[in-house]
């Protein structure tokens, strides 16, 4: 009787629990594991936005009490020119990206992917993401993952099914508490590790490194029957829905209730503002996407009702959806939703399965 070959696998290690307990997982089902770790960003920040040699030193630990190789390598200078240099170019344009949708897209399923299937000879790649993947009649979908407080499926719609079928996602069936208990249970270290908040620096709490890159342009903060009622720092700190940050919290008009950010007026330099989280200016009936991806074209056909999310860790939101010109998709909710914003992904499914998406071009107003 022939022994089937050992399957190998190049797990992407960040150094933290999810991808260690990825690689613990695969190695018991007897998977020839080698971890890779990216360098995606130069050691000259010195603002402590970046933790690569804490993470790369987590990777190098963990691999060690596996007992499997770790691979390193500098992606550096392609997630300038792939991610970062898009990010700004997102960010002057007055809208918010979504990096790890970006990374995702360009880094780790596509430079890590073809490096690590093509010069490393892996047979798959893996992660440790919170989504799954089913093999449907020799097609591949990709699933939600078990956790639905973490599932990951939301960063993951610019895959295709065959890239699918090279991929592993070994943690999408369990839950968080379950992975930081298989942690604890075989030893390592960083079990209690936080979880990250972003593509290395670019969290929501670190936006103040674009002043590196972007000159900051002193505006005025306008409600929208147009006062000026305080000053903005640069239009692209802010997003759609922003009620914190402001410094104008103590400005009242016809309500003592908070201030939202409900339009960003690139031209005028202006960021205006209503109050009420859900007051008519931040609701959308609709919007319009472009940039579209099908995971899987077999699922297709207009008109498309489905659900979709617009922001990650969102409740799924009913929708009809119509194809129009330029490969443009126009998404009509079935009811009106808050802080559409542009820039950011909208994601489809239908119920667990992840169909798609695209970029938010622009919203379609409630007024």
């Amino acid at each position: 009787m022939k022994i089937k070959d050992t399957k190998k696998v190049i797990v992407a290690m960040s150094g933290g629990v999810d991808s260690s307990v990825a690689a613990w997982m695969l190695k018991n089902q007897n998977y020839k594991v080698e971890g890779l770790f990216m360098k995606n960003w130069e050691e000259d920040d010195q603002q402590g936005y970046c933790n690569s040699a804490q993470d790369l030193f987590d990777a190098e630990t963990v691999c060690k009490t596996l007992n499997i190789y770790l691979h390193k390598i500098n992606f550096s200078s392609e997630y300038w020119e792939l991610v970062f240099k898009k990010f700004l170019d997102e960010y002057k344009k007055g809208n918010t990206p979504n990096p790890d949708i970006l990374c995702n897209k360009e880094i780790k399923f596509n430079v890590f992917f073809n490096y690590a299937i093509h010069v490393l000879k892996a047979d798959y790649v893996a992660t440790g993401h919170y989504a799954r993947i089913k093999n449907n009649n020799g097609k591949y979908i990709l699933l939600k993952g078990i956790d639905q407080n973490k599932d990951q499926s939301y960063f993951l719609y610019t895959l295709n099914h065959i890239q699918l079928k090279k991929i592993l996602f070994p943690i999408g069936d369990w839950t968080k508490n379950t992975i930081r208990n298989f942690a604890k249970k075989i030893n390592i270290r960083i079990s209690k590790k936080k979880d990250s908040t972003g593509i290395c620096f670019i969290g929501p709490k670190n936006l103040k490194i674009l002043n590196f890159y972007i000159t900051e342009k002193i505006g005025d903060i306008v409600t929208v029957s147009g006062k000026i009622i305080g000053k903005h720092n640069g239009i692209f700190y802010y997003t759609i829905g922003q009620r914190k940050g402001l410094g104008i919290g103590g400005i009242k008009e016809e309500y003592n209730i908070p201030w939202y950010v409900v339009k960003k007026d690139i031209k005028k330099n202006q960021l205006i503002v209503a109050q009420g989280a859900s007051n008519i200016y931040l609701m959308s009936v609709g919007l319009i996407a472009k940039n579209i991806n099908w995971i899987n074209n077999d699922y297709i056909s207009y008109p498309l009702s489905c659900k979709i999310k617009i922001r990650y860790r969102q409740i799924d939101i009913s929708c009809n959806i119509e194809c129009i010109k330029n490969k443009r998709l126009k998404i009509l909710f079935d009811s009106p939703v808050i802080a559409v914003t542009p820039g950011q992904s909208v994601v489809l499914y239908l119920l667990e399965v992840c169909i798609g998406g695209g970029i938010i071009e622009s919203r379609l107003p409630l007024l």
